[in-house]
C-alpha cells in the first residue's frame, strides 16, 4: 500500500481502539496480552505513537529513547513525563494518535528516520509499523471487551507481510533438527508466503513448493493466527501442523 493508505489505517484504527477503551472499566483484562489490563494496552500503544513520531520528527538528533514516558518529554514536553489521570487517559491516547498522523503527514517522503524493518523507505516503515501496531491493539481491545473484530483483505494481508518478511527472519536459535517450509496462503487476495524455518535462521520468499506445512485462511485469519491471537482452528492446515507450537511459542513480536 501507499503511505497515505498506512497513514489513514493508523488514524481510523487509532479511533476504534480509543472509542471501545473508553466504553468499560480501564482495569479489565486484556487475555491476548497476558498480564495487561486496558490501562497498561492504552498506555502502551500512547507510548509508542510517541516514540515513533520522535524518530521520524527529530531523525537526526539521535534521541536515546528508553521504554518509558519520560525518556520522550523532551521531544513531546505537552505528552511525555506523566501518565495522565485514568479519566483523562483515553483522551491523551488521542492526542498521541493525532500527534503521529500529523507527524507522518508532514515528513517528508525521503526522510533518513532510523528503521529495523525492511521497507521501501523510512517513512514507509514507521508508517506500516504503526498501522499495524494500532490494528493489532484494536484487536485486543475489542476482545477484551467482547466486541467482533474485522480487518479489510488488503490491509490484513499488508500486515502479515511485514510479519513474514520483517519480524519473523529476525535471527533466533530454533529447536529444530532441520529446515521446514512452511506455505501460507491467503485465500480471499491469492498471496503466497513460503518460510523456511531452520536451527539457525528463517527465511522467507514469494514463490516455493513442496512445502512441509501449508497454511490457508483470509488475510485477517492468517494475520490473527501468526500474531498469535487466534486459535488454530480457525486456519485449513495440512502437512506437520506440530510447526505450529514451534510458531506460536517462538514467534513473537519484540523489539529485538
Amino acid at each position: 500500500m501507499e503511505v497515505s493508505d498506512y497513514i489513514g489505517f493508523v488514524a481510523t484504527e487509532g479511533e476504534l481502539f480509543a472509542s471501545v477503551a473508553e466504553h468499560g472499566e480501564l482495569r479489565v483484562d486484556v487475555p491476548t496480552c497476558p498480564g495487561w489490563d486496558m490501562r497498561e494496552l492504552v498506555r502502551h500503544l500512547g507510548l509508542i505513537h510517541l516514540w515513533a513520531a520522535g524518530h521520524v520528527a527529530f531523525p537526526h538528533e539521535e534521541p536515546d529513547y528508553g521504554v518509558e514516558l519520560q525518556d520522550l518529554a523532551e521531544y513531546w514536553p505537552d505528552l511525555g513525563g506523566a501518565w495522565p489521570a485514568d479519566l483523562d487517559l483515553v483522551s491523551w491516547y488521542r492526542e498521541t494518535n493525532a500527534n503521529l498522523v500529523r507527524v507522518l503527514e508532514a515528513a517528508p517522503s525521503d526522510v533518513d528516520a532510523f528503521t529495523f524493518l525492511p521497507a521501501p523507505s523510512p517513512l514507509a516503515m514507521w508508517a506500516r509499523r504503526q498501522a499495524s501496531e494500532t490494528a493489532i491493539h484494536r484487536f485486543d481491545a475489542q476482545h477484551a471487551r467482547g466486541v467482533a473484530s474485522q480487518f479489510e483483505p488488503k490491509f490484513a494481508s499488508d500486515m502479515l507481510n511485514e510479519m513474514l518478511c520483517g519480524f519473523a527472519p529476525r535471527r533466533r536459535t530454533l529447536d529444530i533438527a532441520a529446515e521446514q517450509l512452511v506455505h501460507i496462503h491467503t485465500s480471499d487476495t491469492d498471496d503466497h508466503w513460503y518460510v523456511t524455518i531452520g536451527p539457525e535462521r528463517t527465511e522467507t520468499s514469494r514463490a516455493g513448493s513442496d512445502a512441509d506445512l501449508t497454511l490457508t485462511g483470509t488475510a485477517a485469519q492468517l494475520y490473527l493466527l501468526l500474531w498469535n491471537r487466534a486459535p488454530d482452528a480457525s486456519i485449513t492446515m495440512t502437512g506437520n501442523t506440530d510447526l505450529m507450537n514451534l510458531w506460536h511459542g517462538k514467534f513473537r513480536v519484540r523489539w529485538s
